[in-house]
């Protein structure tokens, strides 16, 4: 156990080691060159915009911390249903995979003007917006892990006379755990950038929309700020899936622990 904590402590260090030290090299870079600030601020002048602007970003980020976690409810929903409709009859999967895949090649810059024409500048089309580009992770992942489930297992469950809805629950659904939340930590990391781009297409509120007001005033450090603000975001709500994760799935971690001890 003091193993296990002092590896997860290490796994933290560095990367924070990493930042101190890359944020001291742009201090020192952009003091050394005499950069303008309104092209590219020092890590202190960020942190001053942090101090400064504290309620105006915080009044931002609850906008789009809604849009990611509404558009991330949906995303989930859906992409599990398709996962789960998909897995339940050849036919739909003739049908409807295809189209899931096609439906990538489809550019979310295309999509965005069109969602603030049908549904206005609120909180439908960013929530939209977001939704979509979260879903696709999630609806393959739980394809692949609905798909992955032991066939001695469905076989022993079938000779023992259990219904196609047992057979779903008793093996197939375990094993697609796994895979529904590796599809939804990099859903939820998607869901803020989605949530961002639609922002910048057309709002009112939200981070995006704040970037894209200060970078035409010219207040960098307040970009950089939120910017910051966002890489925070979706590394908490990762982290957050994670811990979901290790929670409801316990014997994941034993079998990780276990699979590194070798």
């Amino acid at each position: 156990m003091k193993t296990t904590r002092v590896n997860a402590v290490t796994r933290w260090v560095w990367p924070l080691v990493l930042l101190v030290a890359l944020g001291l090299v742009w201090e020192m870079a952009v003091r050394l060159t005499e950069t303008p600030r309104w092209m590219l601020p020092p890590p202190s002048a960020v942190f001053t915009s942090f101090y400064e602007d504290w309620s105006l970003l915080m009044q931002h980020t609850r906008v789009t911390l809604v849009e990611v976690l509404i558009g991330f409810v949906l995303a989930l929903a859906a992409g599990i249903a398709t996962g789960v409709a998909i897995d339940s009859s050849r036919i739909i999967e003739r049908a409807v995979y295809p189209l899931l895949i096609a439906s990538q090649t489809i550019p979310m810059v295309v999509l965005a003007p069109l969602f603030l024409i049908w549904f206005g500048y609120g909180l439908l089309p960013k929530v939209l917006i977001t939704a979509l580009v979260a879903y696709f992770p999630l609806a393959v992942n739980t394809v692949d892990g609905l798909k992955s489930g032991d066939r001695e297992i469905l076989a022993l469950l079938r000779s023992m006379g259990a219904s196609r809805w047992q057979r779903f629950r008793l093996a197939k659904v375990p094993a697609a755990l796994p895979s529904i939340f590796s599809g939804a930590r990099i859903a939820v990391a998607f869901c803020v950038i989605g949530a961002v781009f639609g922002e910048l297409v057309g709002a009112k509120e939200g981070l995006g929309y704040l970037m894209e007001r200060a970078a035409s005033q010219f207040e960098t450090a307040r970009v950089f700020a939120a910017i910051f603000i966002l890489a925070f975001m979706g590394v908490g709500l990762f982290v957050s899936v994670t811990l979901l994760e290790r929670i409801l799935l316990p014997w994941r971690r034993y079998i990780s622990d276990g699979s590194r001890g070798n």
